[in-house]
């Protein structure tokens, strides 16, 4: 289990600890609501990246190349996908490690990632060979 999962609550209850014995249940209330407001914008938050996700088809991204430059490691999956604005193509199958998902724009250039616990730790840029040959050759006359 991630440290992180069981750091969030910790602090909570610490924090919560820590008000009621410097202020009293008014502190309690205080930092109660504190932590019901971050706990909100962060359901928000997921709420509106899914639902940006939902209006797009399955694994499409306006350009694999951008999103290859924009990528770097340790991004989560949620934060992905808010840059891709669409849910990846599962590649990988259910409750296996690492998850591996992929996005392929018009040109059929391809970025596939791998997750390790929500967490990106590798990605591969794939371009289909018709486009890497016309960029090699030049403009034409």
């Amino acid at each position: 289990m991630p440290f992180q999962k069981l750091l969030y609550p910790a602090a909570g209850l610490g924090l919560l600890f820590l008000a009621y014995r410097s202020f009293g249940w008014p502190g309690v209330a205080a930092v109660g609501g504190g932590l019901t407001m971050w706990l909100l914008l962060h359901f928000t938050r997921v709420m509106t990246v899914l639902k940006r996700a939902a209006d797009r088809p399955i694994g499409y991204v306006d350009s694999a190349v951008m999103l290859n430059a924009k990528l770097k490691p340790g991004s989560t999956l949620m934060h992905v996908m808010a840059m891709t604005r669409s849910l990846g193509e599962r590649l990988s199958a259910d409750n296996v490690q690492p998850e591996v998902y992929r996005w392929r724009d018009n040109g059929d250039s391809t970025v596939t990632a791998d997750f390790q616990d929500g967490k990106l730790v590798r990605w591969k840029l794939d371009r289909p060979a018709a486009a890497e040959a016309s960029e090699t050759a030049g403009p034409t006359p």
